[in-house]
């Protein structure tokens, strides 16, 4: 059984989208808690502190893609689920993403409001 999504980090180092996405999920009414990591290694040094129940992850970011942060997940065989977050919304990248343990892979320029509702059904 999934544990309850309490602790989620929105990997992204866009601010405008970090900033939207905080937002719907703050007006969703989630309670718990959100960090948010800008690059690979900012997202790694967070996962592996708190071990979040959910990463929002992007496919670009600077220096290593989230790509190479999900293969690095799964290296640390840790429990968090990620839903892959990008604007590269090819099958290519999608089922890439997706064999690799993603629970979703969402276009961010259209799907990014169905956030909420993934989470509700991870609950």
């Amino acid at each position: 059984m999934n544990k309850k999504v309490t602790t989620i980090l929105l990997v992204d180092d866009n601010q405008l989208f970090v900033d939207r996405m905080v937002g719907i999920l703050e007006e969703s009414g989630y309670e718990g808690e959100i960090k948010v990591a800008k690059n690979f290694n900012e997202a790694s040094r967070i996962i592996l502190m708190k071990q979040p129940d959910l990463v929002l992850l992007d496919i670009n970011l600077p220096g290593k893609s989230g790509i190479d942060l999900l293969r690095k997940m799964n290296e640390w065989e840790l429990k968090s689920r990620v839903i892959m977050i990008s604007n590269h919304d090819n099958e290519y990248y999608r089922k890439q993403c997706l064999e690799l343990g993603a629970s979703a892979f969402l276009d961010k320029s259209s799907d990014f409001s169905l956030v909420p509702t993934l989470i509700d059904q991870m609950n």
